[in-house]
Order: C-alpha cells, then sequence, then structure tokens
C-alpha cells in the first residue's frame, strides 16, 4: 500500500502539481488556516489525552507557531517563489541569467512525539508553498494526536497530494526506502543518522532537525532575577520535552548562589506541585530513563535543590534543579530531554566555553549577560543552530529566523523562507542570444589574438 501511495503521488506530481500556480498553494494553505481555527478545541483535547499537556500550552507551542507560519507563507510566498534575475559580468555579455525554484517533489516528513501538531504540520507548511506532494509519517507515541492529524489532512487532500500513514518503527522503515525527492526528520541524533544513511541510498535531500546538549551560559554581569524567570520558562515547559530546552546551566562562580535561589523561586511560582495541568513524560520508557538519570546522580553525590517528586502512576517528575556536580558527571553525557537541570559554576569565560566545546554543537545555545565583549566571546568560540541573548527558546517562534541545527544537531533549516528553499530546487537559467557572443571570440582555433584575449578575460574581466 504505502508503495502504491508513492507512485501515485509522483503521478499527480508530475502530471498536475508540477504545473499549479501559487495562487492554489495560498488556497490549501488557506484551507489549512481555517481547519485549525475552527477545531481548536479538538486540537486542545487530543493532544491532552497524549501527554495531559495544558491548554495554554498547547495554544502557545502547537497551535500559535503554525499559524504564524502559514501567515508567513500568505504575506511572502508569492516574493520567494518569484524567479530572481542575478547579474552578468563582462564575460558573459549577451546571457541572461535567474534562478528559479521549483519544487523538489515527492516528499516525506517523519515527525517526533515532544510537539506532535507543530513539528508535523510545519514542516507541511514548507512542502505546500513550494508545491511539493507529501508523506506525513507522525509518532506512534502520541496515538490520539497522530488520529487528529490524520482526520485533519484527510478532509483537506487528496491522498494524491498529502497522505498521513499511521504506524511503528516499521512503517518508517519501509517509508526510507522509497526514493523521495525530499525527507523532512526531526528527532534525535541516532535516529537522524538511520534517516540520512536510508537517504543516501537513493541521494535524496535531507532536512534533519536533531537535538544536542544546549548549554545556558549566566556571566557576572547578568540580571539574575530576569535569567532565571526565563530559564524556568524555557526549561521546565512541555515538562521539558523540547527540543531547544537549556540542558545545563554554566554560571560564574560570584552569580552561582544568587542564581539558584531565584531559580527555585521561579520554579515554585511557575510550576507548582499543585498544578495539575503540567505536561507529563510522554510515556513509561522515557520516565524510567528520566529516572534512572536522576538516582545516578544521587549517587554520584548531585545534589538535589528543589523537585526531585516522582509519580510513576502518571509519569510525572516535577521540575528538578541539581547541583554539586562537574562536566564528567553523567548527567552531562546526554542530552536530558526532560523536567532535570543541572547547574555548574565558572570562574572564567575561558572556561566555560572549554565545557561548552567538550561536546557536540548543540542545536540551542544561551547566553545572559549585560557586557558586549562578553556577548562577542561567546559567539565567536562556540558553534551552535541557533542562539538566543538573554532569553530562551523563543528563537523557534521567530517567523523571519532560520531554524536548524549544525552537524550533529541538524542538517538544512526551517521556517518562513528557509523552510520553502528546503523543498525547492534552486534551479539556474542562463539564456544565450543567438548569433554574436563573447564566447565566440575566444573559440578555437586559437590565434594570437584570441590567446591575448583568453589572457585578459581571465585575470580582468
Amino acid at each position: 500500500m504505502i508503495n502504491e501511495i508513492f507512485l501515485s503521488q509522483k503521478d499527480y506530481f508530475q502530471k498536475e502539481l508540477q504545473s499549479r500556480t501559487i495562487q492554489s498553494r495560498l488556497a490549501k494553505l488557506k484551507k489549512l488556516q481555517n481547519w485549525i481555527r475552527h477545531n481548536e478545541q479538538f486540537i486542545c483535547d487530543e493532544i491532552y489525552k497524549d501527554f495531559e499537556k495544558g491548554r495554554e500550552e498547547v495554544l502557545l507551542t502547537e497551535i500559535k507557531p503554525i499559524l504564524d507560519e502559514i501567515k508567513q507563507h500568505r504575506i511572502h510566498l508569492s516574493d520567494w517563489a518569484e524567479s530572481k534575475k542575478v547579474s552578468t559580468s563582462l564575460s558573459f555579455w549577451g546571457t541572461n541569467s535567474h534562478i528559479q525554484y521549483e519544487p523538489k517533489g515527492v516528499t516525506l516528513i517523519i515527525a517526533p512525539w515532544n510537539y506532535p501538531f507543530n513539528l508535523c504540520i510545519g514542516p507541511l507548511i514548507s512542502a505546500i508553498g513550494a508545491g511539493c506532494t507529501a508523506i506525513i509519517k507522525p509518532s506512534e507515541h502520541t496515538p490520539n494526536t497522530s488520529n487528529l492529524i490524520e482526520k485533519m489532512i484527510s478532509e483537506l487532500f487528496s491522498s494524491q497530494e498529502v497522505k498521513v500513514i499511521l504506524g511503528d518503527v516499521s512503517v518508517s522503515t519501509e517509508l526510507l526506502n522509497l526514493p523521495f525527492d525530499h525527507i523532512f526528520f526531526t528527532g534525535s541524533p541516532s535516529v537522524g543518522k538511520i534517516v540520512m544513511t536510508a537517504a543516501a541510498k537513493n541521494l535524496t535531500s535531507v532536512t534533519l532537525e536533531l537535538g544536542g546538549r544546549n548549554p545556558t551560559i549566566v556571566d557576572e554581569t547578568a540580571n539574575i532575577k530576569d535569567a532565571a524567570q526565563k530559564i524556568v520558562w524555557g526549561k521546565f515547559i512541555n515538562s521539558g520535552q523540547t527540543c531547544i530546552a537549556p540542558n545545563y546551566i554554566l554560571v560564574h562562580e560570584k552569580q552561582a548562589e544568587a542564581l539558584k535561589k531565584a531559580l527555585i523561586e521561579q520554579i515554585t511560582i511557575q510550576f507548582p506541585i499543585t498544578d495539575e495541568s503540567r505536561t507529563k513524560i510522554v510515556n513509561p520508557i522515557h520516565y524510567k530513563r528520566l529516572v534512572d538519570l536522576l538516582e545516578v546522580t544521587q549517587k554520584e553525590e548531585g545534589e538535589i535543590l528543589v523537585g526531585g517528586v516522582v509519580n510513576p502512576d502518571k509519569n510525572f517528575i516535577s521540575p528538578t534543579l541539581v547541583s554539586n556536580l562537574t562536566s564528567k558527571s553523567s548527567i552531562f553525557k546526554e542530552e536530558i530531554f526532560g523536567p532535570i537541570l543541572p547547574i555548574i559554576s565558572f570562574s572564567t569565560l575561558t572556561d566555560a566555553m572549554e565545557v561548552v566545546q567538550e561536546t557536540e554543537k548543540p542545536l540551542a545555545l544561551y547566553l545572559f549577560s549585560k557586557n558586549r565583549k562578553n556577548k562577542q566571546f561567546v559567539l565567536q568560540n562556540t558553534s551552535a543552530g541557533t542562539t538566543a541573548i538573554n532569553e530562551t527558546t523563543i528563537q523557534f517562534a521567530q517567523p523571519h529566523l532560520p531554524f536548524g541545527g549544525v552537524n550533529h544537531s541538524g542538517i538544512g533549516k526551517a521556517h518562513g523562507e528557509f523552510g520553502f528553499l528546503e523543498f525547492s530546487n534552486q534551479r539556474a537559467v542562463l539564456s544565450q542570444r543567438i548569433g554574436f557572443t563573447t564566447l565566440k571570440t575566444i573559440l578555437p582555433p586559437y590565434s594570437k589574438f584570441k590567446r591575448k584575449l583568453i589572457r585578459f578575460i581571465t585575470f580582468w574581466a
């Protein structure tokens, strides 16, 4: 069945979709926008069933970014898709050149479970905007949201254009064997390597949105109250199950005690233990992984400053702040992806850079500082897919910025025009005049004059 769907989309793309106008793409995006607006409560209810994500978090982190992405496409898509003229040098006198943006074709979107609606529909918007067809594989770990997405897509699109295929890892494996024109995958680096290996067999281009051990640096000039408010929200929203959440804090030793107190205060304010609207860990497997990590950290003499409350019946772990650690502690060896936040201190910014550089390039890096030189020093001595200064996580939602990782944390960029380009082929087109051309003056046989002309063109034209 999967192969039949793929072939059907390929045939549809080649015979019909490839020649459709930009207006037809915009009409589809408007239909998608209207469906989401009219089914807001339904979306909230289905996501809640999967891991009890509260309505406010769904609105802010699942629905709003998608509506913003559609708005961005509806405003700018015609400009993005318009052919761009390029300049002509003297050597190419007589020619006209431009870049033509054409859809790549049949695409595959494999979505994760942590933001099951946002991270599934976001890439789809880019695919539609570029003029592609899409097969969507939502996560099996959030079945209610996956069923919701299937219902939405079946009501809005024919299976020849967009199709949702449900199932476990075996379904993903079968899909990856097909010669798609582009694959957009969001998930862990380990699975990203599998996707890239499979894509290489068909020379399929990929966008890999992965993750990383995102550092948060708080220097000696930072406003501690402001930093604590933003770090706590960015870390513990969605119960820490966010690819760009702060993974650990590096704080200057002069600020360490003040920051710990401020973080504890903000955790009790923003995420009180009595709050029933907090997102739970998605399933028992991930819950156990986090509980085991917390136990190992305590055995290594890590000190729980606040939190540490666990409930296996609800897959619940309270926001937890851990100190008395070093960069060699077990908790620093992996992306936490949960509501546990380790904190260590540093003496100099150079020391902090050494800790950051011990790990792979992260998806996000955060810096809290008032010092211009410190900001520049961190930017020049680190590499990350995204960076926010005196803020966390919201760079994802800035529609004019590219979103994506670097090396271990991802390949390619998403959102807005950058997402459109991921699903588009930038086709170079050169048109030459008929008759006399610059090139004809240097065609063989090479006379003395032509040799002089070639030399002139090589070094001066």
